[in-house]
């Protein structure tokens, strides 16, 4: 599993680089044709992680509610997001996948409840949900730069 997540902390950095580097503007524009924003999707990384990884294993999650309830699956994507907001998701990025791989080395993943994602994979238990989250970050990343060519 440290494959995943080295990955998974190499693509956090990449975006987070993201963040850092584009402006205000770039980061919250949703260009025509496309439904959400950069920031939303970088956001949604780290919402979705804290999703599949700890509520699926019926622990406490460690990001904010309100960015959980704002940029979860199903969730629309809005310009109205504060310079906080970015701040907090940029300094959440990494340090919440190293707390995830030391609370997985660490065993406190005991139980996981079945989870059938929208592109038709079950999830069974946390290794099933830390490859999967890897996948999806993945999906998001591409997506992101694509819309980087686009602002």
């Amino acid at each position: 599993m440290n494959l995943i997540f080295e990955t998974a902390i190499f693509t956090r950095k990449a975006l987070r680089d993201l963040l850092d580097d584009l402006s205000y503007e770039q980061l919250t524009k949703i260009p025509k044709k496309f439904n959400n924003s950069i920031f939303w999707n970088i956001a949604h990384i780290l919402v979705t992680q804290q999703l599949l990884v700890y509520e699926f294993s019926g622990l406490l999650k460690t990001i904010d509610d309100k960015i959980i309830e704002k940029f979860r699956k199903g969730s629309k994507a809005t310009t109205d997001i504060s310079l906080e907001e970015i701040e907090y998701v940029k300094n959440q990025l990494i340090p919440v996948m190293e707390k995830t791989q030391g609370d997985y080395n660490n065993g406190i993943f005991k139980k996981y409840t079945a989870y059938h994602t929208s592109v038709n994979i079950s999830l069974h238990n946390i290794d099933d949900a830390l490859k999967f989250n890897a996948f999806h970050d993945g999906i998001h990343l591409g997506i992101v730069l694509s819309l980087k060519k686009i602002v």
